[in-house]
């Protein structure tokens, strides 16, 4: 093993630990309620160093990876920015201002959200199944089962909030389905997909939400 092989490596796992350990102070932070309204304010800030992080080591920013970048954001925000306006694709829900800036009512960060899952479950199976139908159903079913989790914890955090008595199945299949067409072009578009940190993020934020599901 080379010097910059090793450095790299060791880089890897200081990262790896590095965003367990941010995800579980962000767990106690979120869970006590003296702290809570400090972790629900740097929330964005959280968000954007986990990706910048994972984005240190992706290793091709070419016009594929970029394309896929703006596909997912600008997706992912027309499609919520519909849903908050018409309450014809999720339901009716309207977000607050805990998630930062927004653009006609959706948080900007949703956007990036869109694009780090996709990124995240996308390159979980890019290698472990080829078929790009079956990986994008994969991807989108992953986004779903993290979506089931994240629903209770961003109501309770006010990051948005329902405005009817129950979440409607409509959120769940339009999520699979914005999520299956923006994984389809994320197969579809040419750059490198591997990141050593796509799973050790995406087990994160799964835990993360699973816990604070089931303790707020």
């Amino acid at each position: 093993m080379d010097n910059s092989t090793f450095f790299k490596f060791e880089k890897s796992q200081v990262a790896k630990v590095f965003i367990t350990i941010l995800h579980i102070v962000g767990l106690f932070g979120l869970y006590w309620q003296k702290s809570r309204p400090l972790f629900q304010l740097i929330t964005p800030f959280h968000l954007l160093l986990v990706t910048g992080i994972l984005l240190y080591f992706h290793k091709d920013f070419n016009k594929g990876f970029f394309g896929f970048l703006l596909f997912s954001f600008f997706v992912g925000m027309i499609t919520e920015i519909i849903g908050v306006h018409t309450g014809l694709l999720f339901g009716d829900y309207s977000y607050s201002g805990v998630l930062g800036i927004k653009a006609f009512g959706v948080p900007l960060m949703i956007g990036l959200n869109w694009f780090l899952l996709v990124y995240l479950t996308g390159g979980i199976f890019q290698k472990m199944i080829k078929n790009d139908l079956i990986a994008a159903a994969s991807g989108a079913g992953l986004m779903v089962l993290l979506d089931l989790c994240l629903e209770k914890v961003a109501v309770a955090l006010d990051f948005w909030q329902w405005h009817q008595e129950i979440i409607p199945v409509s959120n769940f299949i339009t999520w699979f389905l914005v999520a299956f067409i923006i994984q389809i072009v994320y197969r579809k578009l040419s750059f490198e997909k591997d990141n050593e940190l796509n799973l050790i993020v995406f087990f994160n934020l799964l835990a993360f939400f699973a816990v604070l599901a089931m303790i707020l």
